[in-house]
C-alpha cells in the first residue's frame, strides 16, 4: 500500500498531553500501513490491529475532552460532538465495509485513508483551536443536543414528505457540488431589517424529479416550470418547519427568495458562518439543508423571485440548467491564489470545482466525479501522494485521470513523481495561458486516443 504519515512541525499544538497522543496515533496508522503490505498476515491479525487503533483513539478522545473541561474550553461541547460523529458514524460505517468485503486490501486502504485524513484535518483545525492557534470554520454550529434535534426533525420531514429513509452523511457540508443541483436561497429577517438570516436548500435534480415530480404524476426525466414551482413551495414549507427549531430566528419573516447557480453558492460558502450545514443521502439523490448565522445581508447577484416574476425567473433558471454539460475539472490546491487563477482560466469552457485540501478533494470526488483532477503535490495536510493513493485504491475513482502540479523540478522529485504513475505532471511556473493550452490539449488527445494496453502512465517532462 506504500502509505506513510509524516509527522510535521505544524501538527504540534503546544500541549504535551495532546501532542504525545497524536504522535502515537500517527505511529499506529503507519504500522497498519506497513502491516497491510505483508500479504501473509491473516484477516484476524488485521482485525486486531484496527481494533487497537480504534481503542486507542477512543481513549485519546476521552483524555482530550477531560483536558478541555479542566481549562474550561468554551468549545468543549462542539468538540465533543465532532468526536462523537467520528466515533458513532464514520468508524461504524468503515467497519461495516471491512466486514462486508472480508477485510480486502481496498477496504483496509479506505479505512486507513479516511482515518489518516480525519486525524490530520482534526489536528490542524479543531485541536489547534484548543491552544488558541486558530479558529474552527464551524465554530458557530449549534450545540450537540440542538443539532441532533434538527437532524431528527429533518429526516422525519423527508420521510413524511417522500417516504424516503434518509441518513445524514455530514454535519459540516462545505458547499461541494453533487451531481446536477438546484440551489434555493431563502432570506428571513426582522421588521427593522437590521439582521437577516439565509437558509439554503440544495437538491440534486434527480431527487426533485423522483419525489415532487412523481407526487404530481409528471412523467419526465427533466425539470419543467410547473415542477420547479412545486419544488419551490415544498422547500419553503420545509424551511418554515425547520426554522421553528432555531430559537435565534423567532420572529423572522421571509424577505427574499432566489434560485442560484453553483458558482454563487460556492462564493457564499467561503464567507458564511453556519449554524446548521447538513448533507443528507435520501437514496434517491443528495439533499443539503444549511442555515447561516444571522448577519447583515450578503449581496448576491440574483433576481429576487416574487409572485409577479416567478414564471419568468424560473424559466430563465431552467434554460441555464439546459446548457450542455461541460467537462469537469477538479482543482486541488491549498493556495487560494492558485485555485482562483486556474478557475478564471478554465471556467468559460469547463466546469471547475475547487478543493483546498486532500480530504475536501475526496469528498468532491464522491459527490460529483470529475473528468480530470489537477492535484497540488505539496500540501500541508494530506499531500498529493496520499490523495492519489486514495483515488487509485477506490474502484469507482481509479479511472479518473490525475495530473500533478508541482513547484519542485529537481531530479529526485521528478523521479518520485513518475514512480507514483500519475497521468502527467506540470510545473506551477508555467504561464496561465500555457496551463490552459495543456488542459485543452489533454482533453483533445484523450477523446481521440485508444486505450493503452501496457498500463503505462502518460509522462511529460516538466518545462525548465
Amino acid at each position: 500500500m506504500d502509505g506513510q504519515l509524516v509527522w510535521r512541525e505544524e501538527y504540534n499544538i503546544g500541549i504535551d498531553l495532546i501532542d504525545r497522543e497524536h504522535k502515537r496515533l500517527f505511529k499506529i496508522i503507519n504500522k497498519l500501513f506497513q502491516f497491510t503490505d505483508e500479504t501473509n498476515k491473516s484477516q484476524w491479525a488485521c482485525q486486531e490491529g484496527i481494533k487497537f487503533f480504534k481503542d486507542h483513539a477512543m481513549k485519546h478522545f476521552a483524555e482530550e475532552e477531560e483536558y478541555m473541561a479542566s481549562i474550561h474550553y468554551k468549545r468543549l461541547e462542539a468538540h465533543k460532538h465532532i468526536h462523537q460523529e467520528f466515533r458513532e458514524r464514520t468508524l461504524p460505517a468503515l467497519e461495516e465495509e471491512l466486514k462486508q468485503t472480508e477485510y480486502c486490501a481496498n477496504s483496509v486502504g479506505h479505512f486507513l485513508g479516511v482515518c489518516a485524513g480525519w486525524l490530520i484535518g482534526h489536528t490542524l483545525i479543531e485541536d489547534r483551536a484548543i491552544a488558541g492557534q486558530g479558529q474552527s470554520r464551524w465554530i458557530e454550529l449549534l450545540p450537540g443536543n440542538e443539532q441532533e434535534a434538527i437532524e431528527k426533525m429533518i429526516l422525519q420531514l423527508i420521510y413524511d414528505l417522500f417516504h424516503l429513509e434518509s441518513c445524514v452523511i455530514s454535519e459540516t457540508y462545505g458547499g461541494e457540488k453533487f451531481g446536477k443541483g438546484i440551489y434555493h436561497r431563502l432570506v428571513y429577517g426582522t421588521e427593522d431589517g437590521e439582521e437577516e438570516c439565509e437558509i439554503f436548500l440544495i437538491f440534486e435534480e434527480k431527487l426533485l424529479i423522483n419525489t415532487v415530480g412523481k407526487a404530481m404524476g409528471i412523467k419526465t426525466n427533466k425539470l419543467n416550470t410547473m415542477l420547479m414551482n412545486a419544488a419551490r413551495y415544498t422547500a419553503r414549507q420545509f424551511a418554515v418547519r425547520v426554522k421553528e427549531y432555531l430559537p435565534d430566528l423567532e420572529g423572522y419573516e421571509l424577505k427574499e427568495e432566489n434560485l442560484l447557480t453553483y458558482e454563487q453558492i460556492h462564493e457564499v460558502f467561503e464567507k458564511e458562518k453556519w449554524q446548521v450545514s447538513l448533507l443528507i443521502d435520501t437514496g434517491e439523490g443528495y439533499f443539503s439543508y444549511c442555515t447561516a448565522m444571522p448577519h447583515s445581508r450578503q449581496k448576491v447577484n440574483a433576481a429576487p423571485i416574487h409572485t409577479e416574476n416567478a414564471m419568468t425567473e424560473v424559466e430563465k433558471y431552467l434554460k441555464k440548467q439546459e446548457i450542455p454539460s461541460k467537462q469537469k475539472v477538479l482543482v486541488v490546491d491549498d493556495s487560494l491564489t492558485m485555485r482562483q487563477t486556474i478557475k478564471k482560466l478554465l471556467e468559460k469552457e469547463y466546469e471547475v470545482t475547487l478543493a483546498q485540501s486532500g480530504t475536501a478533494a475526496i469528498r468532491c470526488l464522491i459527490l460529483d466525479k470529475p473528468d480530470l483532477v489537477l492535484l497540488d503535490y505539496e500540501m500541508p495536510v494530506c499531500d498529493g501522494e496520499q490523495v492519489l493513493e486514495m483515488i487509485r485504491s477506490e474502484e469507482a475513482f481509479s479511472d479518473i485521470p490525475v495530473i500533478f502540479l508541482t513547484g519542485i523540478t529537481d531530479a529526485e522529485t521528478v523521479k518520485k513523481l513518475v514512480s507514483l504513475k500519475p497521468d502527467g505532471y506540470w510545473v506551477k511556473d508555467l504561464k496561465p495561458a500555457q496551463i490552459k493550452q495543456k488542459i485543452d490539449a489533454y482533453f483533445a488527445f484523450s477523446q481521440k486516443k485508444t486505450p493503452q494496453t501496457d498500463g503505462s502512465p502518460k509522462q511529460e517532462t516538466p518545462d525548465p
